[in-house]
């Protein structure tokens, strides 16, 4: 718990002028003006004795939920009891949330009993959102003296980047374990299922043993068993998307949203994803990540040849602004180990369009709708 304030404005007022009494009361041999100063010393002794006294407050915030995509409702709820059995609290408390506060009434709190606030919390912007810790105000009655204390725990809430529904997943080059994805077809690696015998087939798939006991041909459906992975590189360079007035960088946001869509498309489909940031490692669950993410420095010549040995994957997706247009030509070298190549370029509509060279699929999108749009329409991949 900490404590802030001091000497009010009029309290410096009021000891100023009870040291002038009391210095001219008594070198001066004024009686009245030396009585005077004692009383205004006396309030300002019981103004800070009033102050300091400290009331016991139980603290309690519920965020539901504390986490939500950026413009979706969130609420926090305030719970505040007066742990003190023998004094009624009359404060003035605010509690912290993002950048503003919310007032608090505590008029006539009696001992045990609590009162509850409800406020919305603000997710118009992604990121996280610190919630608290409650600040309490205590002036005395002449308002010489204010001291603040804070109670409680502060939270977070965090406003996860918006996802936008994505039809189309790629499939990439490998294959799905269990013959999920369109593009699987017929292997020879790992036991499927069975199936009735039909012209073309190839006698040796035909499992004897159940065809003796269904008495039909019955014949062995084998699948491939690699994964398709896609790999999904957020471009979080501070020189790849400008900021705009407000200092918020439109194009970034709107690459969080494309990976944060990208992400919940693959999962969706159970299939393997993971991300990776210019700036370094993604640690933590991916949409956390997304939604702490911030423009920084970063050398993307070393993440691309990171990439370029790992060959963590099937399906790279490179996502970035109007500053990394020029380095499309350095991702696309990525397709000698990642078979499927593709980038999403973000605010910069009156360029002119990137050629497709070198076989990279490029999106160019101005938001992340826009982009989900585009995506579900690639044909080719």
């Amino acid at each position: 718990m900490r404590r802030l304030g001091g000497i009010t404005a009029r309290g410096l007022g009021v000891l100023l002028g009870a040291v002038a009494l009391l210095v001219a009361g008594f070198r001066f041999g004024y009686p009245d003006l030396a009585l005077l100063g004692s009383a205004a010393a006396v309030a300002l002794i019981c103004g800070g004795v009033f102050a300091v006294w400290r009331p016991g407050l139980g603290v309690e915030r519920v965020a539901e939920p504390d986490r939500v995509a950026r413009g979706e409702p969130a609420n926090m709820t305030l719970t505040v009891r007066n742990t003190s059995k023998l004094r009624a609290a009359n404060l003035v408390a605010v509690d912290r949330c993002g950048p503003a506060n919310v007032p608090v009434p505590l008029l006539r709190l009696r001992p045990g009993r609590d009162t509850t606030v409800g406020y919305p919390v603000p997710t118009n912007r992604r990121g996280v959102v610190p919630v608290g810790p409650l600040r309490v105000t205590r002036n005395d009655p002449l308002g010489l003296m204010t001291l603040s204390r804070t109670y409680g725990e502060s939270t977070t809430v965090w406003v996860h980047p918006r996802i936008h529904l994505l039809r189309a997943v790629p499939a990439g080059m490998a294959r799905s374990l269990d013959g999920r994805i369109d593009k699987v077809p017929h292997g020879t690696i790992t036991f499927d299922s069975l199936r009735e015998y039909v012209v073309g087939d190839e006698l040796r798939r035909v499992h004897w043993r159940s065809s003796a006991k269904v008495g039909e041909l019955m014949v062995r459906e084998q699948l491939d068993t690699s994964e398709p992975t896609i790999i999904v590189l957020l471009d979080d360079r501070a020189g790849a998307h400008p900021r705009g007035k407000d200092g918020v960088a439109d194009s970034f946001e709107d690459s969080c949203e494309a990976a944060a869509s990208i992400i919940a498309a693959a999962v969706r489909e159970d299939l393997p994803v993971s991300l990776h940031l210019v700036s370094g490692p993604a640690k933590g669950p991916f949409l956390d990540v997304l939604t702490e993410a911030t423009l920084r420095a970063g050398d993307l010549t070393q993440t691309l040849r990171s990439l370029r040995q790992s060959k963590l994957g099937d399906t790279l997706v490179y996502l970035t602004g109007p500053g990394g247009r020029a380095d499309l030509g350095a991702v696309t070298a990525l397709r000698g180990a990642y078979p499927v190549v593709i980038a999403g370029l973000f605010g910069d509509p009156d360029a002119a369009p990137v050629s497709a060279g070198g076989g990279l699929i490029v999106i160019e999108a101005e938001n992340g709708e826009q982009f989900a749009g585009a995506w579900d329409g690639v044909r080719g991949w």
